[in-house]
């Protein structure tokens, strides 16, 4: 479907046109120590007329994945999915096509890594020649693991065509500046895959049009058929050289303000059968995870268990200094806000940072704050066999 939305045009027209680059060595600021790590990285920061810095300790950065960190490739596709207006971005400065009031985790954590620029999106006609090698975004707001989900938006990347892009861009760091260098960015940079909820909210639970395939496909059939796509897809990653593999599960979507209004019936409650899908699946991507670092050799797959986190500031959102967890701080209509999508009409909350739900679907910039710093710095509930800033530094 992605295809047939037109993606080639896209691609083809932003193709990146690399010339060779040339690599010196050079020192970094401060917020860029981090630990001892021996990590071979490009920093675009240090850009200079004598070539391009490699910076020690500071890697790479590969983004999959859908909405929750898409950095604005949707701008540049014929689709419903887009957040490239107010009040999107208000606390960023201007609306980028990011789908939060702020910044995702993922500026986030490449914040505290000490990158100075955020990872741009592919489809961006600035992201070519020496901006990758700092790494790219290849998210789409409305993508999923299924190439079939997130269809009632039109246009958006699905994994595997966010694969495709990726392996375009690998090409083009190989012919920048060689293969031995270029394989080793790739080797020791950071990739996050954040991806699934889509195939859930906007595929298997979509009101009305998904109550045939609810009949003829069960949760369990399913969910395996998203397990067995994205073993072959994480798998696909690996063999296009990426080791240090961050992957995502999905949150308690059911606790979402769009879900909460879509089933009035739970009352005050998150609606039990999407967090139940999460669940199951969640249960699954674990073992997944385990498998691919088990049998893919020298794999650092990491499993960060978002649910759990974020059910966590759910239960006890006062603590964590909010005040509202099941509305959405930009609302138009339904008991939570969650009806209609956040749009320049809507009306948006006075104080952002108290709310944890930024719109329907999406967390504010402040809760994206705490789930980044628990991914970053978590333990092994957080977050398994090691959190984000151990993975970077080795």
């Amino acid at each position: 479907m992605t295809r047939a939305m037109g993606f080639g045009h896209y691609a083809a027209h932003f193709a990146l046109h690399t010339q060779p680059f040339h690599l010196k060595q050079c020192g970094l600021p401060q917020m860029a120590q981090i630990g001892a790590a021996q990590s071979f990285t490009l920093s675009l920061s240090s850009l200079n007329p004598g070539g391009i810095c490699f910076a020690k300790n500071v890697p790479a950065n590969f983004v999959f994945g859908d909405s929750l960190v898409d950095a604005g490739n949707n701008n540049y596709i014929l689709s419903l999915a887009k957040a490239n207006y107010l009040p999107y971005g208000v606390d960023f400065g201007i609306p980028t096509g990011r789908f939060t009031n702020g910044r995702t985790i993922i500026d986030i954590v490449g914040q505290e890594l000490g990158l100075k620029d955020f990872t741009p999106p592919y489809l961006a006609p600035t992201t070519t020649g020496p901006v990758i090698l700092q790494g790219v975004n290849y998210a789409s707001g409305g993508g999923g693991i299924l190439n079939n989900t997130g269809k009632i938006f039109g246009g958006r990347i699905n994994l595997d065509a966010q694969l495709d892009n990726f392996a375009n861009t690998r090409q083009d760091i190989i012919s920048g500046i060689g293969a031995p260098a270029a394989l080793k960015l790739v080797g020791t940079a950071l990739f996050s895959v954040t991806i699934g909820s889509n195939d859930f909210l906007n595929n298997y639970l979509i009101p009305v049009i998904s109550v045939p395939e609810q009949k003829l496909i069960s949760p369990e059939m399913f969910v395996g058929i998203l397990i067995s796509r994205y073993r072959r897809q994480l798998t696909r990653l690996y063999k296009l050289g990426a080791r240090k593999i961050v992957v995502a599960n999905v949150g308690p979507i059911g606790c979402i303000p769009y879900q909460r209004d879509a089933n009035p019936s739970a009352g005050d409650n998150c609606a039990a059968l999407a967090n139940q899908l999460a669940q199951l699946f969640n249960t699954q991507l674990k073992s997944l995870v385990t498998e691919l670092r088990t049998d893919l050799h020298g794999s650092q797959f990491v499993y960060a268990d978002v649910y759990r986190i974020v059910d966590d500031i759910l239960q006890n959102f006062i603590s964590y200094g909010f005040e509202n967890a099941n509305s959405a701080c930009c609302h138009g209509a339904g008991r939570f806000g969650g009806s209609i999508p956040c749009s320049p009409s809507s009306k948006v909350c006075w104080d952002r940072s108290k709310y944890v739900f930024w719109d329907s679907y999406h967390p504010s910039d402040a809760s994206n704050i705490v789930i980044a710093r628990r991914l970053l710095d978590g333990d092994s509930n957080d977050i398994t066999p090691m959190n984000v800033r151990q993975l970077a530094g080795l």
